[in-house]
């Protein structure tokens, strides 16, 4: 397929390629990590070199968290498979079009079974352009149609290979790049800037625990706990032109901090009929109820549910802020009260009796006033990166077609 028929037109001076033949131009190449029998369950160690999988590819970077390791002799045995700063390693199936550049702190980590690795060499094609040329929605769209399987999307080399490229001046890509990097580093410093903030609410939280006052109720004694539902997927009324927000799991999945503040879905007002819980207020907590359990957030806005969560409505007496921390500190009891033959689920049932104890209500405002200005930064950080996401998302696709020139 040649990359005409992906972007319409390109600036005389850069050229068209497969992904492959640009590897190739400077010496690099794409393979695949180590075959499972390389590299057995058995071979990863607590401490050690880490090893990316595909749950540790992220939006164009690498996610340590719960990352696997091995061992140093264990890397050196598969020293081939080892990455260096500036390559890109995609998931070789499901979500295959997810994508990471490997930087400067991740060099010398294992691509690790069910990764690829592609290598762009020196001197011809700089690693950050690529990374943003294949986060392009064309080329995503591209790798998705062109994956195999039946039940299930496969990369392979071969694939990744045929990828049409574009490759303009050196230069020109190095602009690109600085510009769509610069974007991407300030969303990448408010997250770890919030992490930080939410780590410090935490442990005002926890401080207060540790001090004991309170008296011991149930969940349900302090809170109003309900559920969600989906309306009917084959009744358009529910859906169509539909403008009040309605939330699944999968909106906290990609979240790096503890606020929701859009849902990818909409639903009518007759399909907000159809769910009994009805629209959940702002500063609500949303607790993932099943597959997986866990996810965790405080809607900013209003919002309907999904099956898939347990809803908290809070009071003044028993804030959202308290009940996020203590869902936190206390989420090894909830998954424990799951049940379920095909994935664990937390039943509102068996999530209401938990018990808790609340501090008295000096305690409990004292600790808004301490958490409250951290969480208000974390939010205005979230509102700021998605602001420059957007803008990064709408020049893409200008600088990457040469819609938009830069020097």
């Amino acid at each position: 397929m040649p990359v005409d028929l992906l972007f319409d037109a390109l600036p005389d001076d850069w050229q068209s390629m497969t992904l492959g033949e640009a590897c190739d131009l400077g010496g690099g190449g794409i393979q695949t990590g180590p075959f499972g029998s390389q590299l057995h369950a058995s071979d990863y160690v607590p401490f050690g070199i880490p090893s990316i999988m595909p749950q540790n590819i992220g939006e164009n970077r690498i996610s340590p968290k719960g990352i696997a390791r091995i061992s140093q002799e264990d890397a050196e045995r598969l020293s081939r498979y080892r990455v260096r700063e500036g390559d890109i390693v995609y998931s070789r199936r499901g979500d295959v079009e997810r994508r990471a550049l490997i930087r400067k702190e991740e060099d010398g980590w294992l691509c690790g079974t069910g990764s690829l690795r592609i290598r762009f060499g020196e001197g011809v094609v700089d690693p950050t352009f690529a990374s943003f040329y294949l986060g392009d929605s064309q080329v995503r769209a591209w790798i998705v149609r062109h994956a195999v399987g039946a039940t299930m999307p496969n990369l392979n080399t071969s694939i990744l290979s045929a990828l049409p490229f574009v490759l303009p001046p050196l230069p020109t890509q190095r602009a690109i790049a600085g510009i769509l990097g610069a974007l991407d580093d300030k969303i990448e410093l408010n997250r770890r800037m919030n992490a930080t903030l939410e780590s410090m609410a935490r442990a005002v939280f926890q401080k207060l625990m540790k001090e004991g006052e309170g008296e011991e109720k149930t969940i349900d004694d302090v809170v109003t706990v309900v559920g969600g539902t989906t309306p009917s997927t084959t009744n358009s009324a529910f859906w169509d032109s539909g403008d009040i927000r309605w939330a699944t799991p999968k909106d906290l999945a990609p979240l790096q901090s503890p606020f929701l503040l859009d849902t990818n879905s909409r639903i009518t007002e007759l399909g907000l009929k159809e769910i009994s819980s009805g629209l959940l207020p702002a500063g609500t907590v949303l607790l993932s109820s099943r597959a997986p359990i866990g996810y965790l957030a405080i809607t900013q806005i209003p919002v309907a549910i999904n099956q898939g969560f347990i809803a908290i409505k809070c009071t003044d007496e028993v804030p959202n802020y308290f009940i996020l921390n203590w869902v936190k500190e206390n989420m090894e009891e909830i998954i424990g009260r799951a049940n379920g033959t095909t994935f664990l689920e937390i039943s509102k049932s068996n999530f209401r009796p938990i018990k808790i104890v609340v501090p008295p209500p000096e305690k409990i405002k004292a600790f808004i006033k301490q958490v409250e200005p951290l969480y208000q930064k974390i939010v205005a950080n979230l509102k700021e990166s998605r602001t420059l996401a957007s803008l990064r998302d709408s020049l893409l696709p200008k600088l990457m077609r040469g819609e938009v020139r830069v020097k």
